[in-house]
């Protein structure tokens, strides 16, 4: 006999990209060679000079031991200048600021320290499919509000001042927005945080693309006024310093908001390693031109990405954030159906729009985070499936 599992697993179903890449595997393994455009997991490393500062961290003795639930004071103060440099934000270095591992731990903590069953939470559609899930698994309820192409991308004003939001705790936002990689704006930040003013909604935005081939300045939710009133705001180290499997994230925001969170993590988990946390700190002090040699390496892959869509006869915008191109398929085509033909006849894997809510179902999304070959490799691929069915 084996026993049942919790009634909170029939809300969920296993990550898409946990069960995709299983696939992936076993047609590897078959000796088909996928080329595996579907992940934005960084394939480049941190800056040297991070990776060195592990390794001294590493050889002292005394650093591998617990540390402290919010973190070292040292990472607490470089998170701190790091945001006054990067964002023109001040924040409190004890108060406001919770070192994480990795943003996604912080979503489901999150999610733990505000939720209750029953209340509900504005998820954007299409977004981080993770928003939806850990929503989900606390006993509270999704409810979508669509971002479309034609608002950029954009919440839906009509939709919100109309919406009924006497049962809603939270609303996700995330800008540069994952798939789209469309750019945040400031008035859609200045007239959430008057949305949200009262006080009963708890205005979280999710920012680990902004420095990432954004074509304007990276911007904060706390670089609006009264935000940190209302609003919570995480990051990472993942994306943009090529640190995605060091899991090294954050929390900012008011201090009683921190310390809901903190309640929470401290009774799942304990403090990073400390080699890590003196890492982190070093990378967040990297001078800018290696951000502008890495953004340069994207752009090259963008544009080659750019003519695999137009292969597809895929429309595309040109002048995105982040790690992705979000390409719309064409009319009479569906996301699912296109991905997997091109999966099984090409060998080359892209994500379907679905994945992040049926606002995606026209459309397809392709990772930068593969080695300019690889990409060179799945254009062919596809100029042989394409002239195969042209024939």
């Amino acid at each position: 006999m084996i026993i049942p599992t919790a009634n909170r697993l029939q809300q969920v179903e296993e990550y898409y990209f946990s069960k995709k890449l299983q696939e992936i595997r076993k047609m590897n393994a078959a000796g088909m060679d996928v080329i595996n455009l579907g992940i934005g997991s960084p394939d480049m490393p941190p800056a040297p000079q991070v990776i060195e500062k592990l390794h001294q961290s590493a050889l002292e003795p005394g650093n591998h031991g617990y540390q402290p639930y919010r973190g070292t004071a040292e990472l607490r103060l470089g998170i701190s200048q790091w945001y006054q440099q990067v964002y023109g934000v001040v924040l409190d270095t004890d108060r406001q600021i919770l070192p994480l591992m990795g943003s996604k731990e912080g979503i489901f903590h999150i999610s733990m320290a505000f939720l209750n069953p029953g209340d509900q939470v504005l998820i954007p559609n299409p977004g981080y499919p993770g928003y939806a899930g850990t929503t989900r698994l606390v006993g509270a309820l999704p409810v979508t509000y669509v971002l479309d192409e034609d608002n950029d991308w954009q919440p839906d004003w009509d939709f919100l001042n109309k919406l009924d939001t006497s049962k809603v705790k939270l609303m996700w936002i995330n800008y540069p927005h994952m798939p789209t990689g469309a750019t945040a704006k400031k008035e859609t930040f200045e007239r959430l945080v008057n949305w949200c003013g009262d006080g009963s909604i708890l205005l979280c935005h999710d920012n680990p693309y902004s420095l990432i081939l954004n074509p304007q300045l990276p911007l904060s939710l706390h670089s609006i006024p009264g935000s940190l009133k209302v609003g919570i705001e995480l990051n990472s180290l993942s994306k943009g310093h090529q640190m995605a499997g060091w899991r090294v994230g954050m929390l900012t925001g008011n201090s009683a908001y921190i310390d809901a969170v903190v309640q929470v993590k401290s009774n799942i988990d304990s403090g990073m390693f400390k080699g890590i946390q003196d890492a982190a700190v070093e990378a967040l002090q990297v001078e800018s031109n290696w951000h502008q040699t890495r953004d340069g390496i994207y752009k090259y892959r963008r544009s080659l990405v750019q003519q695999l869509m137009d292969l597809m006869d895929c429309t595309y915008q040109t002048e995105t954030a982040g790690l992705f191109v979000w390409g719309k398929i064409p009319e009479h085509q569906e996301a699912i159906a296109f991905t997997d033909s091109i999966l099984k006849e090409a060998k080359v894997f892209i994500v379907p729009g679905q994945v992040f809510g049926d606002q995606g179902s026209r459309y397809v999304r392709a990772s930068l985070c593969v080695n300019e070959s690889r990409i060179k490799e799945a254009i062919n691929r596809i100029k042989k499936l394409k002239n195969t069915i042209e024939a």
